[in-house]
Order: structure tokens, then sequence, then C-alpha cells
């Protein structure tokens, strides 16, 4: 039977793979639920509580019987507050009908993918890439060229790489500033110089996801390619959304801008799938972009002082070595000096999958590997979560670590 079933199914359910990320999860709460006790570095979401003022508008939205079907690019009150929020944090100015809002950023991704792209055609992912891009694309039944942007390019795509990897078949750049698993961010001139490229291609479209956009340190700033680059806004497809600034991850909302006949693709092919966004989720995002933003700020100060905690923590560890992120709430040690050493019970560490492993059993430390991001020998552990639990978590790192031989 299971066998027909999976005859059954189509090829784009067989060719992609489940989230790792979430398959991880799920592996800590069933050790969990064995009664292990287990730091969790996977999860890429914050710990914090959605803010009250933001939770009170969905009450809000709840008690006035703000509930029914909205258009399928979203509540105009919403549109209006992305508009605003495009136009004075970035620079960009869209008419209403250029907006659209979705059930999270992924979904405005898969739906833009769905939207555009055909066999045969490519989409340009920097490596390490989000896990979920190689997959939307293939599901989509595209194409994905991964491009591989090492350690000592900044885990950044270069003009001269983006020159290597197109060709007449390339529809998309996919670009994630600040960067998901590294946290690395592209300065206004890095864009210009990627713009200078995709310039010379005009059949190439950009999409950047920018949901992490808050969440950069020191003297690192966001920029946005659209605004950056304005002879690309045309054709640049430009993702954002609540969840990560606002800890609203279970709101399930995102929101983008771009071209109208794309967005209103995107529209059509929300109609037949989600119809539309939550009206609660709305009402409350449309709160949290017109508030006062000083949650904002506080939640990146926090993370501030959580990514130098865990990245000196880290570099401290022999065998370990962790570059500091930019931006976004995860780190990207590099464990290649683990490589080669044998565990307690006489296991030989060979790629960055058995140091996560090997860290999971012997310390009860869940973090994911860099082949998942398609680059190795890393781990993406995330920082999104207590000082207490950074601390312990890296303590049981060192000790793990001092174990091998």
């Amino acid at each position: 039977m299971n066998g027909a079933a999976s005859e059954f199914l189509a090829e784009r359910a067989r060719v992609i793979k489940p989230s790792p990320s979430m398959a991880a999860k799920s592996r800590v709460d069933q050790l969990r639920a064995q009664g292990r006790d287990i730091i969790d570095f996977t999860v890429g979401e914050p710990d914090l509580p959605t803010p009250a003022h933001i939770v009170q508008a969905g009450i809000d939205a709840l008690n006035s019987g703000d509930i029914r079907y909205t258009s399928s690019t979203g509540a105009k009150p919403l549109l209006e507050a992305v508009r605003a929020k495009f136009l004075h944090e970035n620079g960009l100015d869209y008419g209403l009908d250029a907006l659209i809002v979705g059930v999270g950023a992924k979904q405005l991704i898969f739906t833009a993918l769905a939207a555009t792209v055909q066999a045969g055609d490519e989409v340009i992912i920097p490596a390490p890439y989000w896990v979920s891009y190689p997959d939307m694309v293939l599901v989509n039944d595209g194409t994905p060229v991964v491009v591989a942007c090492p350690e000592s390019d900044g885990f950044k795509l270069t003009p001269e790489a983006l020159e290597r990897a197109i060709t007449p078949r390339t529809k998309w750049v996919l670009l994630n500033t600040p960067s998901n698993p590294t946290g690395a961010m592209y300065g206004a001139d890095e864009l210009r110089a990627l713009a200078g490229v995709l310039a010379r291609h005009p059949q190439v479209w950009l999409m950047t996801d920018e949901i992490y956009e808050h969440l950069a340190y020191g003297d690192a700033r966001h920029a946005s390619p659209a605004a950056v680059a304005p002879e690309l806004a045309a054709r640049t497809l430009t993702i954002n959304g609540v969840s990560k600034a606002y800890a609203m991850t279970g709101w399930r909302l995102g929101y983008a801008g771009g071209p109208k006949a794309l967005i209103k693709a995107m529209a059509t092919l929300i109609s037949q799938s989600t119809s539309c966004v939550s009206a609660i989720s709305q009402a409350a995002a449309r709160t949290a972009l017109t508030a006062d933003q000083q949650c904002v700020r506080d939640a990146a100060a926090l993370f501030h002082d959580r990514r130098d905690r865990i990245v000196a923590l880290l570099n401290a560890v022999p065998g370990i070595r962790c570059p500091i992120p930019q931006g976004a709430f995860y780190v990207y040690p590099s464990v290649e000096g683990l490589l080669g050493k044998r565990t307690p019970s006489g296991r030989t560490l060979e790629s960055d999958l058995d140091v996560v492993m090997f860290l999971l059993d012997e310390a009860g430390v869940a973090g994911l590997d860099g082949a998942a991001y398609g680059l190795s020998p890393y781990l993406r552990l995330s920082f999104a979560t207590s000082m207490a639990n950074i601390e312990e978590g890296c303590r049981r790192i060192r000790e793990a670590c001092a174990s091998l031989t």
C-alpha cells in the first residue's frame, strides 16, 4: 500500500526534502519527551513574546468582529502601513497595487516562484542559503543554481561569481540580507556592484528576502537593493515580514513590493490557495508597523549582546572558529578543526553532520549542519534563546570537544 501511495504522488512531491530546521525541532521535541535535557540552538524564531500592544490589536480585531475574508493582496489599512514602512525605512515608493501580504514571507517567495518559473528556468542561490530556497525552486519545476560564497568572501555573492553563474536560462537571483544562516549583510556598494552585473542581463530578475532587516549590529546598516539600484526596481521583488522583528512567527504574515504584473499574478495564485491572510493577523501587523518601534530596538539590542557572548564562548573552544555575524540571530562557526578527531566511543568525526550528532548525543546540544545550508564544514547555531542557555550550551560544547582525541 505504501509503495502504491508513493507511486501515486507527483514527481514534485518526491524531489523535495522536509525542512531540516523543522526536522531538527521535531527531533529535539522527541528527545525532550524522553526526558533528555537539551539546549536547543536550532530554532529560528525569537524567544521573546509578541509585544503586548500588538497582541492587543489582535484581540481588538476579534472583539470588533474584524474576522472576515480580506482581499487576496491584503486589507487596505495594512497595505497602507506596508507602503509607509517601505517608503520611510527603505526609500521604496510603491503604489498599493504593487504590494501584497502573505502567510509569512515564505509563502510570498514560493508564490513568486510559482508565478514565474517554468521547466528549464534557473534560479541563482548563493550558498550558504536558507534551507527552503532550493526546494522551493525544485517544486516549481525550476533548477536551483547554487553558487558557493566562501567565508573568505564574507559568505557573500561577488559580482564575478554572479557573472559566471548567469546563463540564458537564468530567471531569478535570490538574495537574503541579512543572511540566514551566516548573518552576512550586503552593504550599499556591494549591492551596486551586483546591480552592475544584472544591468547587463535584463532577463534576470532579483528577489530579495529582507526578513532580518531590523536585526543588524554595530556599524552594519541594512540596504534594500531596489533602493540602492533604482534602475532594477522594475524587476525586483522585495520581501519582508513581521515574524522576526516583532516576535510574530506564529501570526504568519509577510509582505512584499514589486512590479504590478507580478503582484497581480501572485494575488491570483493566493486567491486559489489560501485566499488571504488571517484578518486578525493583518490587524496586529498593521499595529506592529505603525506603532512606536522601541520594541524592535530593544530586541535588536538584546540579540546584539547575545551575539557577542556566543561568539566569544565558541571561539574559546579548541577546534571551533566563529566569525562575527553582522545581522540576524545565527552564528555559523567553522568546525574544520574538529574533523578527523575521535569521540570517546571511538567514532571519527568526518563531517559537520557528524559533529552535530556528536554534540546532540554527548552534550545534549542541538544545532544544524552546514551541509543543510549548502556550505561545509560549519554549524548553524541560533542565539534566539536566553543568555543562560547560551552559556550552558557553550559550556557543554567545550566539555564535549575536550573529550575528543
